[in-house]
């Protein structure tokens, strides 16, 4: 299981982020606080709190290819 913090700004960014975790066949989590999602959610990213980074867990040890995609999403 890999971990990145992760900021999701708008609805586009929502849509485009969504997009491109349901590409992977991995379990994608976003973590805010007490709350978690599935990543591939819409409507559960909407219920977190999007002002603030957010927790991604991939659930899989070769998720390189995710973290490369979701690069214009990680907070450095």
């Amino acid at each position: 299981m890999k971990t990145v913090q992760v900021r999701i700004a708008s609805i586009q960014d929502v849509r485009d982020f969504v997009n491109i975790v349901t590409k992977y066949n991995t379990d994608v989590d976003l973590i805010s606080g007490r709350y978690i999602v599935d990543a591939k959610s819409i409507m559960g990213i909407f219920s977190l709190d999007l002002l603030n980074p957010i927790t991604l867990s991939a659930h899989s040890d070769d998720c390189d290819q995710l973290f490369a995609d979701l690069e214009r999403f990680i907070v450095k």
